[in-house]
């Protein structure tokens, strides 16, 4: 039993990350600390001014655990890791990623290449990003491939070299054909190199490398080769005279400006490299509600340079930002240089910045009503239902549902939402061990114990669905499903509300049963639309599920049936083809390539399907006649 008191006294006046947890152990923040002693104790000090947002996470705290550093700067970096990782509730959260692509640059390769990535991995590439743009990303690998003459292609060189003709882009000058061996490894390398100088803002030692060899090459006569280094000047001039914003310094800096909106944030970043302004991004920050601004900056910054591997000199910001000095030191040792916050009071830095504010607020405007539309039929749809069962505090539901034809292959489904929207990382499905024939309420109830059972576990990791135990839980069905689901939190001893999604007679949802009475439901509202979303994805996963169980006991049994395809050639063919179909459909020659397979197995399989159909198509003529 976790004692709070006793707690509090242990814990030690050094640098650390703190961890609170509520009671069904999720991680609802996670915050640093010089003296953890000192920070975690203000939070339980009744005495303590704090906000309504801190008060809503001090009153779910059910127990925490902490990390011991050795510095503020090691706490940093971990503070950073961890919020990555959870996700807690109540921190300043920069949305994922998912929506912002990194440009990929294959340096571990013999003849790397530039491609459009979805996420930045540890494998020793390097990444530029994320951009909000996919569309800008892919047309600078374009440019870049255009402009220094790299491959595109899927070819791993040098071992594919020679296999196959070179394609279209070498045919029109484009692609030096490095798989066909028409370029030194060193040469190419040498063209990536500036390619990277390019995409870092490095356009003027890449315009000079690229004079002097157009001088040298002219003044050889080599008056083609010259022409072609003419053409990648004027190309790269092109691009970088189209942008009018410049600075005399010609210095690297990042100018961050921020607007915000009731929970939301937007925060604009304009990215200016030797002076010039390549490009700007904008980011949308979640849980700012109640945070001074220095917190919420700060928040941006630590979690926006904690996945870029470029970091400028200087950053420039509205206002001081909190933590500043951990911040730079940490920051400073990712470059490996100095990096320095800036505050812009005056002329031309002061406009820069200021224009990056009107950015932020354009944005925001004008995603303002979008932002209210999602909030409506997600948050907003939450509270309606929390309002009609007279509940507070909801956020995860999980939903189930049975498929079965008959009972045969029984199988269930788990769906979940957070925040009224779905959370696809989390649903589970459910193969029905026990129960044999057409008997739903005993597969509900062997699926909820299961799922219950497993949530106890020990070793569970904070990624493990079955971790987190919803605050109501959705029955696809009335009365008798809910009863089998309270049947099984009483024997589990756990208090988790249970509401049933009650049908009318065309299967539409009418209403809900919850505490042995149904309740009507605003057929017009948001609650109403984000119930019927949960019901149709549950049915959905549960139905797609026992097609896929269906469909592989087919192929299994049919497959079972053809002379000299035991399980090992039988698991070949499966892995090789995408369906029956396919496989019915493939030739001699593409069943001889499965591995495991010789010219008799393959033969037997298209012999065992030729009469097949012959028989099918007897049987069809027969039965045609007869009526």
């Amino acid at each position: 039993m976790f004692n709070l008191e006793e707690e509090l006294k242990k814990l030690p006046a050094k640098p650390g990350v703190y961890l609170m947890h509520d009671a069904s152990d999720e991680i609802i923040y996670v915050g640093k600390a010089i003296s953890l002693k000192n920070r975690v104790r203000q939070y339980f000090q009744k005495s303590r001014n704090v906000t309504p947002k801190i008060q809503r996470m001090i009153d779910r705290i059910a127990w925490f655990e902490y990390i011991v550093t050795d510095s503020e700067l090691e706490a940093l970096v971990l503070e950073c890791n961890l919020i990555k990782e959870h996700s807690p509730r109540y921190n300043t959260m920069l949305k994922d990623g998912k929506s912002y692509p990194f440009l990929k640059a294959t340096i571990q390769e013999a003849y790397p290449r530039l491609l459009f990535a979805r996420q930045m991995k540890r494998d020793g590439n390097k990444y530029f990003g994320p951009f909000t743009s996919g569309k800008a990303i892919r047309d600078t690998i374009e440019l870049a491939n255009r402009l220094f003459h790299l491959r595109s292609c899927r070819r791993v060189l040098p071992r594919d070299a020679g296999k196959e003709r070179p394609c279209l882009y070498h045919q029109i000058g484009q692609c030096p054909a490095p798989c066909q061996g028409n370029v030194e490894q060193e040469e190419y390398r040498a063209n990536f190199e500036k390619a990277l100088k390019f995409l870092q803002g490095d356009t003027k030692s890449v315009i000079g490398e690229l004079t002097e060899k157009m001088q040298q090459a002219a003044e050889e006569m080599r008056f083609e080769e010259a022409a072609l280094y003419r053409d990648q000047i004027q190309s790269i001039r092109a691009v970088t005279e189209r942008q009018k914003i410049t600075a005399e310094d010609q210095e690297d800096r990042d100018i961050v400006a921020m607007a915000r909106g009731g929970d939301e944030a937007v925060v604009q970043v304009f990215f200016i490299r030797g002076g010039k302004l390549i490009g700007r991004e904008h980011y949308y920050l979640t849980g700012v509600e109640d945070e001074e601004n220095a917190a919420v900056l700060s928040a941006f910054i630590k979690q926006m340079y904690a996945g870029t591997p470029y970091i400028p000199r200087e950053i420039w910001t509205e206002e001081e930002v909190e933590d500043a000095a951990a911040i730079r030191e940490w920051l400073s040792e990712k470059r490996g240089r100095k990096v320095y916050f800036r505050i812009p009071r005056r002329g031309e830095k002061e406009r820069l910045l200021e224009l990056a504010k009107r950015n932020a607020f354009m944005v925001l405007t004008k995603d303002a009503e979008k932002l209210k539309e999602e909030r409506a039929r997600t948050i907003g749809a939450m509270e309606e239902i929390q309002g009609l069962l007279g509940l507070s505090g909801l956020s995860r539901v999980e939903s189930y549902d049975i498929s079965n034809i008959n009972g045969f292959e029984t199988v269930g489904s788990m769906v979940v939402f957070e925040g009224g929207k779905a959370k696809k990382n989390d649903y589970r499905k459910f193969r029905i061990r026990t129960v044999t024939g057409p008997d739903d309420y005993a597969a509900m109830e062997e699926m909820l114990t299961r799922r219950f059972e497993h949530s106890r576990r020990e070793g569970l990791t904070e990624l493990d669905s079955f971790r987190h135990l919803p605050d109501i839980i959705f029955m696809d069905g009335g009365k008798g499903q809910v009863n089998v689901a309270e049947k099984v939190l009483l024997k589990l001893d756990l208090t988790i509300p249970v509401c049933g999604m009650v049908k009318d007679d065309r299967h539409r949802t009418r209403g809900l049963y919850f505490h042995d009475e149904e309740i009507p439901i605003d057929t017009h509202g948001q609650g109403f639309r984000l119930i019927t979303r949960i019901q149709d994805e549950t049915h959905r996963f549960a139905i797609e599920y026992h097609k896929q169980i269906r469909s592989k006991r087919q192929v299994h049994s049919i497959l079972d049936d053809i002379p000299t395809i035991g399980e090992t050639r039988r698991k070949a063919l499966m892995r090789a083809f995408d369906s029956l179909e396919e496989i019915r459909a493939a030739d001699f020659e593409k069943l001889r390539s499965v591995p495991g397979m010789n010219e008799r197995s393959a033969r037997a399989v298209i012999d065992f399907f030729e009469e097949r159909e012959k028989s099918v198509t007897y049987g069809s003529e027969k039965e045609g006649k007869s009526d």
